[in-house]
């Protein structure tokens, strides 16, 4: 072969190998011929054969495959070559991506986490080259086919995921609770959390951990604070409660056209900022403005957080202190003590210095919510709690005015949504009332099931169409004594549901069997009714939910004046307060909830005290006091063991020594049971007042207690 053939045939290699380089198809073989080199091409190219006499014609090959979505996504910030995200390691000696860093600024990074580049998956084994973005084989391959949890830096994993697993992977931040906690305890802080450190340094979460903002306290990305609750997993709307359902997963743009199926007036990202539903009903901030989206809200507490920042700085730590968000690592002396972070301090050199225990907490709930720029859409009340929370540690002076938690049925933080958290599921018995999409399939299906942890009712516990907000159609309830009743309203039936106890007459006749009054009985326990038993309330005797004593009659439904004598009639759906102007045209001594209180229709002395001018809570109050006296005497008396009572704390019930009371007479568990019935529904002399007194009033009878003076409706 001639030194010119030689040449034209290294040529047509060096293009062979430019050409294979750009395809990442699996390679078909390609015709060779004795003369020529062996060659291999991918079955979407076929390059010209080499240029030599004997060769046959090479075969043709199907032409390329264009990468779906390429377009969308080189316009996303996953493809830009030139963002710090992708270049910071460009000027290092090596310029690599560090292990450390790989999994999320390099698509070689993130395959060798997978596991997918042959080595052990779940960790990064080498420095990455520069040069790569998130391509398109970072989330498309073999490992990501079937990846469907997430270990996040809590230690904490989320399983069935599914494909936002991939998206997860990354934004979920580089610090937890625990980091923090375990930095203040390396350094022997823990015991003394204003003492400063020069050794401390700030913690910092890192960029868009939004997955850590989503899964709330399930992931424990912000600092949780002891003895504190907080919001599990946000869970919005079928269908855009993932990364990829609310955001393109190849142009990351949200998927605005479709918000605005629900949130009307919303048509930029921008307007998202604006969206607060109805479960956000009060002031987080305290700025008096209960209009304005969480984002506002947020943004109100974090001034209120940083203002704490700084004073605590000045006055503890003896160091006053700045933040630039642009500027690692972000907080800086205040050198010149202008509360502002100039070009100056916002350097470096100038980090600050003088960090306690319990400013780096707070610091760092600052920070989380500063570095999630979403995080108002993709978890607003978690992070509402973390910055209540740190201002709260810091200076609670500051919260005048403002909330940490919503009305009951959207208090995702507390003990009625989060009792379950340690079980994983709301348990089947539970679970109608204590998430949020119990109810509606009791409702469809006529039974119970275990359902997801919720933070919370949602819209679509109540309405069957998120559209026109209708709500689910119930004709009428069953109660716990087996009552079928109706409210006469649909909607209000839908209250009643839950709001019925879970106890009734019934329930305790079957307790107690066939066992004498006044006899100690082994293995008879207190029956709880449950809280807010206000339906029960509401229909008296029809439904039984408190004990009926045998052989006295009882009020029915109390019927209050027509048009407001539902549940829906007299509270307001969502705040779930009473509709107080409603109210004032009958009642025109109630300007406010606690006027209630003074209402009374009836001139009786029920209670006995000789005040007829108080209301009739002031009457039902009177008997509840002299029913717990009662208790106490008969308990010590007669059944031999002292009873005591704490609203609080399971079961309620509890001998001198504060264990579980266990010396229970059919007699004592009786009275025992009403007492508790009264303290579960705190609105009981309004749902049915005279009902509640004929109740009391027999329980003290029962109990051998003096009535006199008193009168029973």
């Amino acid at each position: 072969m001639d030194l010119k053939r030689t040449v034209l045939s290294a040529a047509g290699l060096l293009l062979l190998s430019l050409v294979l380089g750009a395809c990442q198809q699996e390679p078909a073989e390609c015709p060779a011929c004795p003369e020529c080199p062996d060659v291999e091409c991918p079955e979407a190219v076929c390059p010209e054969g080499p240029a030599c006499p004997d060769c046959p014609e090479p075969a043709e090959c199907p032409p390329a495959v264009k990468a779906p979505f390429e377009a969308m996504w080189a316009g996303s910030g996953h493809a830009d070559a030139s963002a710090e995200a992708f270049t910071h390691w460009d000027e290092d000696d090596p310029p690599e991506v560090p292990t450390s860093c790989a999994k999320c600024h390099s698509t070689d990074g993130y395959r060798d986490f997978l596991g997918v580049d042959g080595t052990e998956a779940g960790a990064v084994d080498k420095n990455a080259p520069i040069g790569t973005v998130v391509a398109c084989i970072a989330c498309h391959n073999e490992a990501t086919a079937t990846k469907d949890s997430v270990v996040f830096p809590s230690g904490v994993e989320i399983a069935g995921l599914g494909p936002e697993s991939r998206c997860m992977e990354c934004h979920q931040g580089r610090a937890s609770a625990g980091t923090v906690d375990g930095k203040i305890e390396e350094l022997g802080l823990a015991d003394d959390l204003d003492a400063p450190s020069e050794e401390l340094g700030f913690t910092n979460i890192h960029y868009y951990a939004a997955a850590a903002t989503q899964a709330g306290g399930a992931a424990m990305g912000g600092y949780q604070y002891e003895g504190k609750t907080y919001d599990a997993k946000f869970t919005h709307v079928a269908g855009y409660d993932t990364c990829n359902g609310c955001h393109d997963p190849h142009t990351l743009e949200l998927r605005i056209e479709e918000c605005s199926t629900c949130h009307t007036g919303v048509a930029s990202a921008d307007d998202l900022k604006d969206v607060r539903m109805y479960g956000s009903a009060v002031d987080y901030d305290g700025d008096g403005n209960t209009d304005e989206g969480v984002y506002y809200e947020i943004e109100g507490l974090r001034e209120l957080l940083y203002e704490a920042i700084q004073a605590y700085a000045e006055d503890v730590s003896g160091t006053p202190v700045v933040y630039d968000s642009h500027a690692y690592p972000y907080f800086f002396i205040d050198t010149d003590g202008d509360g502002e972070a100039s070009e100056e301090e916002a350097n470096y050199g100038n980090q600050y210095n003088a960090w306690t225990g319990r400013l780096t907490k707070a610091a760092y709930n600052y920070q989380v919510s500063v570095k999630d720029p979403g995080a108002y859409a993709h978890g607003g009340k978690y992070i509402i709690q973390l910055l209540y929370d740190s201002i709260e540690d810091l200076d609670p002076g500051l919260l005048a005015g403002t909330h940490r938690t919503d009305p009951g049925h959207f208090a995702g933080s507390e003990e009625a949504f989060r009792h379950w958290d340690e079980d994983g599921a709301v348990s089947a018995s539970c679970s109608n009332c204590h998430s949020a999409a119990g109810l509606p399939f009791l409702l469809e299906h006529g039974v119970q099931i275990e359902q997801p942890l919720a933070n919370g009712l949602d819209c679509a516990t109540c309405h069957n169409d998120l559209t026109t907000f209708t709500r689910h159609e119930v004709a009428s309830v069953e109660f716990p004594s087996g009552a079928e009743l109706d409210t006469g309203n649909p909607d209000a039936n839908i209250c009643i549901n839950c709001h019925q106890g879970r106890q009734s007459t019934v329930s305790v006749n079957v307790r107690i069997g066939d066992a004498a009054d006044d006899e100690v009985t082994e293995g008879l326990s207190f029956a709880n009714v449950h809280y807010f038993a206000a339906g029960a309330t509401l229909f008296g005797t029809e439904a039984q939910g408190a004990y009926e004593y045998e052989g006295q009659e009882y009020n029915g439904r109390f019927p209050h004046v027509q048009g407001i004598d539902t549940c829906i009639d007299c509270h307001s759906t969502h705040r779930l307060t009473v509709k107080v102007e409603a109210c004032s045209g009958c009642h025109p001594v109630v300007e406010d909830e606690e006027d209630l209180l003074r209402i009374r229709m009836d001139p009786t002395d029920f209670d006995g005290d000789g005040d007829t001018s108080e209301g009739i809570a002031g009457e039902v109050e009177t008997m509840s006091e002299a029913m717990y006296a009662a208790l106490q005497d008969y308990a010590a008396n007669t059944a031999g063991v002292g009873i005591e009572y704490n609203s609080h704390r399971y079961p309620y019930f509890f001998d001198e020594a504060g264990e579980r009371y266990v010396t229970w007479t059919p007699r004592l568990l009786r009275a025992a049971y009403n007492y508790q019935y009264l303290q579960k529904d705190p609105g009981a002399f309004a749902h049915n007042g005279k009902y509640i007194i004929q109740v009391l009033y027999d329980s003290l009878v029962d109990l051998g207690a003096d009535t006199a003076g008193m009168v029973r409706p």
